[in-house]
């Protein structure tokens, strides 16, 4: 069997505010600097996710509006995955255009 680790480095400011996040992962040797971070984990026994979300002051409204649209089809393309639901994932699908949509979202095909 083998393990692998990933982790997480949030330096604070005074107020506790995170300033800067940094992250490594063994398996891959990569790692980076990032300005948000969602995490969520399922807790079996509770039955419930347990979540840390963390944005640093520089994380701008624009990039966390792009941040939250690419972490949503994300989610959808692991759902299908994980379920094998295609109708609702496609649905989930549909509702990212639509958030794109609103928030008025420059998304990579339209740019060109």
């Amino acid at each position: 069997m083998k393990t692998a680790e990933i982790n997480f480095k949030v330096t604070l400011d005074e107020n506790n505010l995170p300033v800067k996040i940094d992250w490594t992962a063994s398996d891959s040797g990569g790692g980076g600097t990032s300005k948000a971070i969602m995490l969520a984990m399922w807790d079996g026994k509770e039955m419930s996710t347990l979540r840390f979300d963390l944005w640093t002051k520089e994380m701008g409204i624009d990039e966390m509006k792009q941040f939250f649209h690419q972490s949503l089809l994300t989610m959808s393309d692991t759902f299908k995955r994980a379920t094998g639901e295609e109708n609702i994932a496609e649905d989930l699908k549909d509702y990212c255009a639509h958030f794109a949509e609103k928030m008025e979202l420059k998304l990579p095909s339209e740019e060109n």
